[in-house]
């Protein structure tokens, strides 16, 4: 299936899409474990885990296209080691993304999403983007870079599962547990309050055509999907 593609690394998982070049969802989990005092790497590079007759996007794909090169998992989420931080700068780990959203919304949600660590909360997150055509610092609208081999997408969304540390966790998920998503436009006009993009699970399952959470109970499910985030943002 080479437009879900999975990739299952140590650090993350990825369903790929080769006619994208880009990934449909990259999914992780993110502990206090994750977290030490390793430099971001900034090694971006072709994936070579790709099957070889496929076109594998590069460090220069972006290059000049007025898009950032945007983390699905961030740098800053696997600093334990060099291996680990390295992982995350593989392209099939990256999205076009304008870069006020990348650098400032997206970036924020990404730090406020860490600080629960630090309060003995572990997180599951899944993100990625959808549709076609978006506006970086080039201004107008873009579908696609690199000869029409990465599609540039019009969303960028994410959902974070925040949960006390402890075992067997899907079992530990209820309607009360804070569950954040958002649905963001990739425009480079962006607000940079990533708050007012909350939406419900249900909702970016609608637009992706995925299930998301699909481990949880139908009746959990039901009930943490269907609910917008309404804590505080930072």
């Amino acid at each position: 299936m080479p437009n879900n593609y999975l990739l299952l690394k140590p650090q993350y998982a990825v369903s790929y899409s080769r006619d994208r070049g880009k990934p449909n969802w990259v999914s992780w989990h993110l502990d206090l474990s994750d977290r030490g005092g390793i430099d971001r790497q900034d090694n971006f590079r072709a994936d070579p885990t790709l099957p070889d007759e496929w076109y594998h996007v590069t460090e220069f794909s972006y290059s000049g296209s007025g898009f950032d090169r945007g983390h699905n998992c961030p740098s800053a989420d696997r600093t334990s080691s060099v291996e680990n931080n390295s992982a995350t700068f593989l392209m099939t780990n990256m999205m076009p993304q304008a870069p006020q959203n990348n650098q400032q919304t997206w970036a924020n949600l990404e730090n406020y999403t860490r600080s629960f660590l630090a309060g003995g909360n572990e997180v599951y997150i899944v993100c990625g983007s959808y549709g076609v055509g978006g506006t970086g610092s080039a201004g107008g609208l873009t579908t696609t870079l690199d000869q029409g081999r990465v599609t540039v997408p019009s969303r960028c969304w994410k959902v974070v599962v925040i949960l006390p540390v402890g075992d067997n966790d899907v079992a530990r998920v209820n309607a009360g547990t804070r569950i954040i998503a958002i649905d963001t436009p990739n425009v480079n006009s962006i607000n940079t309050d990533w708050g007012v993009y909350r939406t419900t699970v249900d909702a970016i399952e609608a637009a992706t055509g995925l299930d998301l959470l699909s481990n949880l109970p139908v009746e959990v499910q039901a009930a943490v999907e269907a609910k917008i985030d309404a804590g505080p943002v930072s």
